[in-house]
């Protein structure tokens, strides 16, 4: 697969896993409209291809990211404008599911207030939702920046690395198990019932159940995880 250039967003195949590195370093990683875009596109190409069956988000330099440039970003939003090129996904992740899952690490603050708006990216659904109300208020009214064992002891991250080098190793472990061990249809089915029970309610997911197992139950990658089992080894998936 061919990449594209990005002038802040630099991409990566390992094997079926795409390596996304925000590369704004000079400016503390924050988003300007072009790496807004950069990432969008980014993030299109990671939904689109059937050869990329996970992905790792990721920071050059010292900072994951300090955020929106507002100076950059603030005069198109106040006008309305969206930061998406043509064929781009949302970079904040808010235009319906996803299918490919990322991996990613950081230390964290949600300091908009502090700037006079408030946590339009989503963190005012996703951090209730995922931490709870009195976690996500205590952060998100205040702006104050909380480390990484306090995101995991409010749910919000799942491992605490020691440190930058060693997160994005345990990023791409995680990663390549997922890409090199899972079949992909049956991640790409899982993350659709896990979205549809959550935006929809359970029942919704439910109904979903056993008609989407019977499709995975005909594919190439079913039969291939029957025989691997048979024959006491480790499955070779191939996407169909």
């Amino acid at each position: 697969m061919a990449l594209p250039n990005l002038d802040t967003v630099t991409l990566e195949l390992d094997g079926h896993v795409l390596l996304i590195g925000l590369n704004r370093p000079h400016k503390r990683n924050s988003f300007d409209r072009a790496m807004l875009a950069d990432l969008a596109r980014a993030y299109a190409l990671l939904e689109s291809d059937d050869s990329v069956w996970a992905g790792v988000l990721f920071a050059h330099g010292d900072h994951f990211t300090a955020g929106l440039d507002l100076v950059d970003v603030a005069p198109g939003i106040a006008a309305g404008a969206s930061p998406l090129p043509d064929g781009g996904r949302d970079p904040w992740r808010l235009d319906g599911p996803w299918t490919t899952p990322v991996v990613a690490g950081t230390r964290f603050t949600q300091l908009e207030v502090q700037r006079g708006i408030y946590p339009f990216g989503g963190a005012t659904i996703r951090l209730p939702r995922d931490a709870g109300w009195g976690n996500a208020m205590r952060w998100l009214l205040t702006g104050d920046e909380f480390d990484a064992a306090e995101a995991h002891r409010i749910g919000l991250v799942q491992e605490v690395a020691d440190d930058a080098g060693a997160a994005l190793a345990r990023g791409r472990e995680i990663a390549h198990t997922i890409a090199d061990r899972s079949a992909p249809l049956g991640v790409r089915a899982t993350l659709a019932s896990a979205h549809l029970a959550r935006e929809r309610g359970e029942a919704a997911a439910i109904e979903r159940l056993r008609p989407d197992v019977t499709a995975l139950f005909a594919s190439e990658d079913a039969a291939e995880g029957v025989q691997s089992f048979v024959e006491r080894r480790q499955a070779r998936f191939q996407g169909r």
